[in-house]
C-alpha cells in the first residue's frame, strides 16, 4: 500500500505471476482495505496491480484446495472477505487497469465504484475453462454491474474481451491510451479526494440500495438528511462557492469518528 496525500493505493504485488491472486493476497487485501477503511486522512482508496497487468485471476495452483472441503471453505471465505471489505469500502474507490483484468481480477475491479483502464486492457471471467463455479457473491456483482445477458456471455464464452467491448457493456467507466491512463487516474483521484464525503457516502448507499431493492428507503433518505443538516459540509460548501474559494470539506463517516476520538 502507498500513500500520496489523501489517496491510497493498494497494490496487486506479484508482477512475475501477473499478480494472480493467491490466499494470502485476498487476506492481505481485506486487512488493508480494513484499515485504510478506518483512517480519516484516507479519502479514496484506488487499487492497482504492479508491472503490466493488473490481474490474470486466482493463483491456479491454489484453486485446487477448492475440490477439499474444509481448505476450500477457508479459501472462499476468504475471497469473499476481501471482495466484501472493496465493495463496502465507505469512501470511492476506483480500479486502474492495465493488461490482464480476468477472473479473480475482474471481481477486484468490480468490487470497486468505478473501473479506470488502458486501451489495451484484457477483461474475462474464465472458470468454464477450468470446470470451476465462479463464486455466487461475485456472479451478483457482476449481474449488478452489467445485466445478466453480458455476464452470461463472459461466464459461458470464457472469453476476453478488449477494453472497448468493456466500456460498450459497461463493465468499465473509461478507456484511455496508454500515454494518459497515468494522468487521469492521478487527476481523478485528486478531484475525488477533494469533494464532499457526505455526498459521496450518501451516494454510494442510495446507489446501494436501488440496486439491491428497488428503491431507497425513507429511513435511509432521513438519516443522510439528518447527516447533512448535523454535519459540515453543506455549510462549507455554500460559503466556498459564495466567495469563490476551494471547499475544505471535513465530514467523516461515524466509524472514522468513533476511532478518532475513542468512542466504543
Amino acid at each position: 500500500m502507498t500513500r500520496e496525500d489523501a489517496v491510497a493505493t493498494l497494490w496487486l504485488n506479484r508482477p512475475a505471476k501477473r499478480n494472480a491472486v493467491t490466499l494470502a493476497m485476498w487476506q492481505g487485501i481485506a486487512r488493508l482495505v480494513g484499515e485504510l477503511a478506518d483512517d480519516p486522512s484516507v479519502r479514496v482508496l484506488v487499487v492497482r496491480g504492479a508491472g503490466d497487468h493488473f490481474c490474470a485471476g486466482a493463483d491456479i495452483a491454489q484453486l485446487a484446495a477448492l475440490a477439499d472441503p474444509a481448505r476450500g471453505a477457508a479459501y472462499r471465505e476468504a475471497n469473499r472477505t476481501a471482495e466484501d471489505a472493496l465493495a463496502t469500502f465507505p469512501k470511492p474507490s476506483v480500479a486502474v487497469v492495465q493488461g490482464f483484468c480476468i477472473g479473480g481480477g475482474c471481481e477486484i475491479a468490480v468490487a470497486c465504484d468505478l473501473r479506470i483502464v488502458e486501451r489495451g486492457a484484457r477483461f474475462g471471467i474464465t472458470p468454464a475453462r477450468l470446470g470451476i463455479v465462479y463464486p455466487a457473491f461475485a456472479v451478483e456483482r457482476v449481474v449488478k454491474l452489467i445485466g445478466a445477458a453480458a455476464t452470461k456471455y463472459l461466464l459461458y464464452s470464457a472469453e476476453l474481451v478488449d477494453a472497448e467491448r468493456a466500456l460498450r457493456i459497461g463493465l468499465v467507466d473509461e478507456v484511455h491510451d496508454p500515454g494518459g491512463l497515468e494522468e487521469r487516474a492521478g487527476a481523478f483521484s485528486t478531484t475525488l479526494a477533494g469533494l464532499s464525503l457526505l455526498t459521496q457516502r450518501a451516494a454510494k448507499e442510495m446507489v446501494a440500495a436501488v440496486v439491491d431493492h428497488g428503491a431507497i428507503d425513507a429511513e435511509l433518505a432521513r438519516t443522510w438528511e439528518r447527516e447533512a443538516q448535523a454535519g459540515p459540509d453543506v455549510a462549507e460548501g455554500i460559503r466556498a462557492f459564495t466567495e469563490q474559494e476551494r471547499p475544505r470539506f471535513t465530514w467523516t463517516t461515524r466509524r472514522e469518528r468513533s476511532t478518532r476520538t475513542g468512542e466504543r
